[in-house]
C-alpha cells in the first residue's frame, strides 16, 4: 500500500518523473525521512558501481565504486537523493582523498548517524589505484570505538590483500 505523503513531505526527488540532474557538486539535494527503527541499531549500505569525479588538476574523469555504510540514528538519507548528489559530483575536480571525506561530512551534517564509513574504490590511472577510506562514530559512544576498531580493521584487511598476492 502506498504511504500517505504527508507521512513524509521532506521527500520530493523519489517517484518525481520531471528529476532534474545537476552537473555541479550539490549536497542540496540530497533528502532524508524518518527511521522508523530508531532503538535498533543496524547497517544501512550502500554500493555506488558508477561514481565519476575530474581530477582537479588534469581534468580527467576519476571512475570509482563508492561504499556508504551506515547505522542511522533519527534520521536516513533518501537513496534517490544519494544518487542524485553522488552525480553532482560529474563534472567536480577533487583528489580521491578529498571526495571520501566530502562525502562523509555531508551525510553527517545531513543525518547525524551514530557511525558511518564511506570508502571510494577508484580505478587505476597511470597504473596506481587509490583507495581512500574513512570513518566516524559518534564521540562518547560505543560508535566512536566502532569507528577505531573499524580503521584498523579495514588496514589489516588491505594488507593482507597485498600480502597475498
Amino acid at each position: 500500500m502506498p504511504r500517505d505523503k504527508e507521512e513524509m513531505p521532506e521527500i520530493t526527488l523519489l517517484g518525481n518523473q520531471n528529476t532534474k540532474y545537476g552537473f555541479e557538486y550539490d549536497p542540496g539535494v540530497l533528502e532524508t525521512f524518518d527511521n522508523k527503527h530508531p532503538d535498533n541499531d543496524y547497517w544501512v549500505k550502500f554500493n555506488c558501481p558508477e561514481f565519476t569525479s575530474l581530477c582537479p588538476i588534469t581534468g580527467q574523469p576519476d571512475f570509482a565504486t563508492i561504499y556508504i555504510s551506515y547505522v542511522p540514528d533519527i534520521k536516513m538519507v533518501e537513496s534517490k537523493s544519494l544518487k542524485l548528489y553522488l552525480f553532482s559530483f560529474r563534472n567536480h575536480g577533487d583528489f580521491h582523498e578529498d571526495v571520501v571525506n566530502i562525502i562523509k561530512k555531508d551525510l553527517i551534517k545531513l543525518m547525524n548517524p551514530k557511525y558511518i564509513e564511506v570508502w571510494g574504490k577508484f580505478l587505476p590511472r597511470g597504473g596506481i589505484s587509490i583507495d581512500p577510506y574513512t570513518n566516524y562514530g559518534r564521540p562518547g559512544t560505543k560508535f566512536e570505538e566502532l569507528a577505531w576498531h573499524r580503521f584498523q580493521q579495514h588496514d589489516l584487511a588491505f594488507m593482507d590483500k597485498v600480502d597475498n598476492r
